[in-house]
């Protein structure tokens, strides 16, 4: 795989962007692109109460001329949409100037912090699911006393693309995982109640986090 595949959007149209962000004479354009999975799963007393996903995807251009900032949204990440938002973002730092300031941008720079072996968005739901059926049966197997376990996962994967005026092309990929249980004992002692949750989790170590709740 290049450096510049699997990129939220492509180098050129990056560097078209930026040089119509510049096209008023602003000293310095820059984009931000984001785009974002998430699913989230909750079960209760071995019943699945929720599972639910959403995504989450646009582009901040920012433009600076003189003391001047101007800024622009868009969700649309097509040329013709990313080109649009520079240019509102660059009518809000200058209302005068012109001419064009072509953009040449540098090697994409990325520094992975750990890796990932399989993105929790190409993991089915339903496989989710079964995790929290297994840490059900995880807590309750500890002992008899357990009368009640809730349980809920997460994830999330975030791609980021960052490029500006100064040749810079920087791109990140984030996962978080989050797993949570509650349980409750009924015993002489009466009702009580243990909690234990883990970020970052792996599927192995959930069945430990649900005994470490009980």
């Amino acid at each position: 795989m290049s450096q510049t595949e699997n990129l939220l959007v492509a180098p050129d149209v990056l560097s078209r962007v930026l040089s119509r962000g510049r096209a008023t004479g602003a000293e310095f354009s820059e984009v931000f692109v984001e785009d974002k999975r998430s699913t989230s799963a909750s079960l209760d007393d071995g019943k699945v109460e929720q599972v639910s996903s959403g995504r989450d995807r646009g582009a901040g251009i920012r433009v600076i001329k003189g003391d001047t900032t101007g800024f622009a949204h868009t969700s649309d990440l097509s040329e013709k949409g990313l080109l649009a938002a520079a240019e509102a973002a660059a009518a809000a730092a200058s209302q005068g100037g012109g001419g064009v300031n072509a953009v040449a941008l540098g090697a994409v720079v990325r520094h992975p912090v750990n890796t990932v072996q399989k993105w929790p968005d190409e993991v089915a739901k339903r496989d989710k699911v079964a995790l929290l059926q297994r840490v059900n049966i995880a807590a309750r197997g500890v002992h008899k006393a357990i009368v009640q376990v809730s349980a809920g996962y997460g994830d999330s994967r975030k791609r980021i693309l960052i490029a500006n005026s100064d040749g810079v092309l920087a791109a990140d990929e984030q996962v978080r995982t989050l797993m949570r249980i509650s349980v409750v004992a009924s015993g002489d002692g009466g009702m009580q109640t243990g909690f234990q949750s883990l970020a970052h989790v792996r599927a192995h170590e959930t069945k430990h986090q649900g005994q470490r709740a009980s």
